[in-house]
This record gives structure tokens, sequence and C-alpha cells, in this order.
């Protein structure tokens, strides 16, 4: 395979996944959050029998329902793409990845499919009680399936609880806790699932903004809106806080990405926050003085975010690629030829397996553990650069600054305006005026693709801002694909476009179709 068929294989598989990811993502969220609602509305029609309450939470569970089955058509293929088109990568951490993986589908899944079933079709079958714990059980299991995908996908920007293997050239799991606990896995669980609780606000809001402009099903609106602004307001202050907490962990973990995030060329002690600027074109880029034609900046606010410390030193983008022996940093060239001394060992260990020779291969396997201070000493020195022996050129570990920089930008500030809808719209309900502020009203309604966006430019941040990395400093794209024909992926790109742009379109129109029939209508006594 000539080298360059073997990068579009690479260009192209990470563009079918991150299509993929982007369809799916735009189901998910809404799930994690409108199951919640839907069972606060449940809970108040048990509390007070109040048909009112059953139909309207009937209404937006058909909504949940449309949104749930087709994310639950994108996830599968998502799966497949890791055995597809990363076989690699599945090799190298199948048995930590996997893990969560397979808890996700027998599990949470599992619940999910099961009390679905009672949530839609048993009304009037079973008791009330047990009908509200199946919508309770729902909601719950589409957010623990979330826990176990994100446990995953933390593990990947911050691999814990694992040792890696000579013998099978792989990662092996040390610690199920320390996978699912690890601080990184926690903060990204909160801060994802949240942002879908926000998203779901967001969009029921939006949703009765409409109703109300129709001057349709106005108690329904006017009690949705009110739900759904407490759940939103509550979930959108948290996830300010949440935000702050992951943004500590990739100070501490993924430094590249921070640099990125703020367009942050060299490092200093009490580092200013850029609020927003526009960027100079690559080339102009070379530091901090001439990265931006112009900028807002908070001075020092980055380093009390990053260390909470005013004065804290944040490594930049020429830190990271040149090294700063005063802060300890190493350049990237230094960690390329670390890493390929690790990489370099497997090859010997490879070597004298197939000669025989025992002596040379308990040699090898002795660099690789943890439990003797000859082990730790490799381990720290050089494996922990493993993925960087991939690597052709120190610049390969930089992202796309641009798109992670104003990417940011977007989430926060959209972050910021939704905790002000929210609170208005309370205010406003609370008056009982909401219904005379229509342009309130039309700016609600908009605001729902906005919510879309920001959750999509949170990913972009997250994954855009990793690259090169599969997996943070162990195993970057190029390592990881499958040595497949290149073609084969384009062609299944297309295919995918097609069939997830299909499914968008008949989810919008399904969905808008049963907006504007609305609520079952009060039955005849």
């Amino acid at each position: 395979m000539e080298v360059n068929d073997f990068m579009s294989v690479v260009d192209w598989s990470r563009a079918q996944f991150a299509m993929t990811a982007i369809y799916h993502w735009l189901f998910v969220p809404l799930t994690l959050g409108l199951g919640f609602i839907i069972a606060f509305m449940e809970t108040i029609y048990y509390k007070t029998g109040d048909e009112f309450w059953k139909r309207t939470t009937k209404f937006w569970m058909r909504l949940f329902g449309i949104n749930f089955a087709i994310g639950v058509a994108t996830g599968i293929i998502l799966e497949f793409e890791f055995g597809t088109n990363w076989s690699n990568y599945s090799h190298f951490v199948g048995d930590i990845f996997g893990a969560p993986l397979a808890i996700e589908g027998i599990m949470a899944f599992f619940m999910e499919s099961t009390f679905i079933a009672i949530m839609f079709f048993g009304w009037n079958k079973v008791s009330k009680g047990f009908h509200l714990a199946a919508t309770w059980l729902t909601a719950i299991g589409a957010n623990l399936s979330a826990l176990w995908i994100l446990v995953a996908n933390a593990w990947m920007q911050y691999p814990a609880g694992t040792a890696f293997s000579v013998e099978t050239a792989r990662n092996e799991m040390t610690s199920f806790w320390d996978v699912l606990l690890s601080p990184v896995a926690i903060d990204k669980f909160l801060h994802t699932t949240t942002s879908g609780y926000v998203l779901a606000s967001v969009f029921v809001v939006g949703v009765s903004a409409w109703f109300l402009l129709r001057r349709r099903d106005r108690r329904m609106a006017r009690c949705s809106m009110v739900i759904a602004s407490v759940f939103g307001l509550v979930s959108a202050v948290f996830l300010a806080f949440t935000g702050d907490s992951s943004g500590v962990d990739i100070a501490r973990t993924q430094p590249m990405k921070l640099a990125a995030m703020e367009a942050h060329y060299d490092g200093e002690h009490g580092a200013p926050l850029v609020a927003f600027g526009i960027l100079r074109p690559e080339a102009g880029r070379t530091n901090n003085d001439d990265a931006f034609y112009w900028k807002i900046q908070i001075p020092k606010l980055l380093s009390v975010m990053s260390f909470h410390d005013a004065d804290a030193f944040v490594p930049g983008i020429n830190d990271l690629l040149d090294g700063n022996p005063e802060q300890g940093i190493l350049s990237t060239r230094e960690k390329i030829d670390r890493g390929r001394v690790a990489i370099g060992e497997l090859a010997v260990y490879r070597d004298a397996k197939q000669r025989g020779d025992t002596a040379a291969m308990q040699a090898v396997i002795g660099k690789f553990d943890a439990s003797t201070a000859e082990g730790r000493t490799f381990l720290d020195e050089y494996y922990r650069y493993f993925g960087y022996g991939y690597l052709s050129s120190p610049g390969q570990t930089v992202p796309d600054v641009p798109l992670v920089f104003y990417s940011f930008r977007v989430m926060v500030g959209a972050g910021i305006y939704f905790i002000a809808l929210f609170a208005v719209l309370l205010v406003l309900l609370y008056r009982r005026t909401i219904e005379h502020r229509r342009w309130l009203l039309w700016v609600t309604l908009w605001s729902i693709p906005l919510a879309y966006i920001a959750s999509q430019a949170g990913w972009i941040v997250a994954e855009v801002g990793r690259q090169p990395w599969v997996v943070q400093n162990l195993l970057p794209t190029v390592a990881a694909v499958s040595r497949i024909d290149a073609g084969s992926v384009m062609v299944t790109f297309f295919i995918f476009v097609a069939l997830f742009t299909t499914l968008l379109i008949a989810e919008v129109m399904i969905m808008t179709r049963q907006i504007r029939i609305g609520p079952d209508k009060p039955e005849k006594k």
C-alpha cells in the first residue's frame, strides 16, 4: 500500500466517523433531557390525577419516541465503525474500550428497550404507579447508556486503569474502577449529559413558544415552558460548573487542546483569557502578539480557570512543540524519539519470539512491568510517549486552532445566553405576561437550532481539539486505522451521508407534523 493511499484511508475514515458521530449526536441529547422532562410531567399527573397532564405527557412522549428510534439506528452504525474502519484501534484498546460498551448494551440499552415499550403502550394496561416507574426507568436508562459510552470516550482522552501487554501488543484493564471513576470520566459524563438537558429544555420551550404564537393549546404550552425553564436553568448553571471542572482536567491532561482552545502560542504566568478575537491566517500566527487581528482579553483568567491560581503558568503551543526546560516540558521532537524507543522494544520482542530467545523476551517484558523500578522508569520516560513514535513531525500534534478556538466560544456564549433565556422566561411566566412578548417567543423558537449548534461545537472542541490522538499520547489516527481500500471507505461515506440525511429529513418532517397535530383533545364525557 502506498503512503498516499494509506493517508487517504485515514482521511476518509476520520471523515466517515466524524459524520456519523455528528448525525448521531443530533438525536442523543434530546433523548437524554426530554426523558426526564416527560417523567416530571407524568409525576404531576400521578400526584394530581388531572387528565391534562396525561395528555401533555403523551404529546411530548411522541416526540421523544421518534427521536429515540432514529438515535438508536445511527448509534448502532457508529459502534460498528470501530471494527470496520479502526481495527488497529480496536485491537490496541479492545480489552478496555469494549467493557463499558458491553455493559451499555447489556444493562442500559436493555433497560431502555424494556421499559420504553411499557411507557408507550402501557397506558390503561398497567397501574399508574408502574407506568410512572417505567417512564422514569426509561429516562434513567438513556442516561446510563450515555454514562458507559462517555466512560469509554473519557478513557481515550485520559487512559487510566490500564497496563500495556507486550505479549499481545494491547492495553489491558487493571482497574475497572479507575476507568469508571477517573476525574475525566466523571466530568465528561456530567458535562455532556447536562448539555443534553439544556438542549432538551430549549427544545421544549421553543416548541411551546410556537404554540403560544399560534394561540393554540396555551395551557399546555405555558405549563411545559415552566417545567422546561426550571429544568433548563438549573441544568445550565450546573453545566457552567462542570465546564469549569472539565477545563481543569484539560489543562492537566491535554495541554495542547487547551492551547488550541485559546490560540495560546507562548506560555506565560498569569495568562489572560481571550473572551473573543479574530485570528490571523495560520502563516501569521507564531506568538501571542501576532495571533490575532484584534482580541478582548480578561487578565489572568486563563490561569485561574486552568489551575485555580492567578499566577499559574499556562503552556502555549510553542512551549509544547519546542519544549520549556524551566517548566519541565519536553519538546515534541524528544517525545517522538522516546516513543520510537518504546515501539522499538516491541520489534525486539517480536524478533526474539521468532528466534525463541526467551531471555531477550523476558528482558523486554521487564521494561513494561510497573511492579519493578526498571519498569516504572521505562513506562514513565518512554512508554508514556508511545504514540508519538508514529508521528513524522512535531507539527502533527497541533489541532486545527481556528476551528477549536471559535467552536469553544460558540459553546460558551450559547451557554451564557441560555441561562439568561430561561431566567427571563421564568420571570415572564410568573408575571403571566409571556404571551404579550411575541418577539421573545420568536427568539425562543429560533433558539432551538442554536442549542444544536452549541452542542455540536462542544464535541468539536472535545474531539478535534485532541487530534491527532485516538488515545491521548498512546495511539494517533495514522496508527489506528484499518488497512483497507480507501475507495471502499469513500463509497460508504457517501452512502451514510445519503442515509443519515434521509433519516434526518424524515425525523424533522415527522416531528413537525406531530407538533402541528398537537396534544390529544380532552375526551368528551
